[in-house]
């Protein structure tokens, strides 16, 4: 699917959106200075187009119960990308991927209940993992939301 151009508008909504997804359609369109039928339409094609690809909540990590993060890099065997990302999301501890080019091949933010549950995680299941040649674990000690 090609690039969707986006004009100062589209900006101006996913701008809103990231601040607070939970704002009505009206409420962006205030915010935006346009109608809420216009809101509404760019909204619409934002998301038909994939630039939108989902709505979800930012969840505080401590308060949620998972007082131990760290980012997870693996060195993986050539070839095994495809069959790999799907084990690797099949992992709730795991909260994000990343294939990256550099030392290592992939990046993961870990989150577990404390530091015995991400021992768990990482000891005997992703270095478990076929294809998974290497890792290297870097602990997370303060979180910051840049948003």
């Amino acid at each position: 699917m090609a690039e969707l151009p986006l004009d100062e508008v589209d900006r101006k909504i996913l701008a809103e959106l990231t601040r607070d997804g939970r704002q009505s359609v009206t409420a962006i369109a205030e915010n935006v200075h346009i109608s809420r039928a216009h809101a509404y339409s760019r909204i619409a094609r934002l998301t038909e187009n994939g630039v939108l690809t989902k709505f979800t909540a930012l969840i505080d990590p401590i308060k949620a119960g998972l007082r131990s993060s760290a980012y997870v890099t693996l060195k993986v065997r050539q070839h095994s990308w495809r069959e790999l990302k799907e084990k690797l999301r099949a992992i709730p501890e795991v909260h994000h991927i990343a294939l990256v080019g550099g030392d290592f091949d992939v990046i993961l933010l870990v989150r577990a209940e404390d530091n015995v549950d991400l021992r768990r995680v990482i000891f005997d299941q992703l270095q478990s993992m076929p294809g998974v040649l290497d890792t290297q674990t870097f602990l997370v000690f303060e979180d910051m939301d840049t948003r």
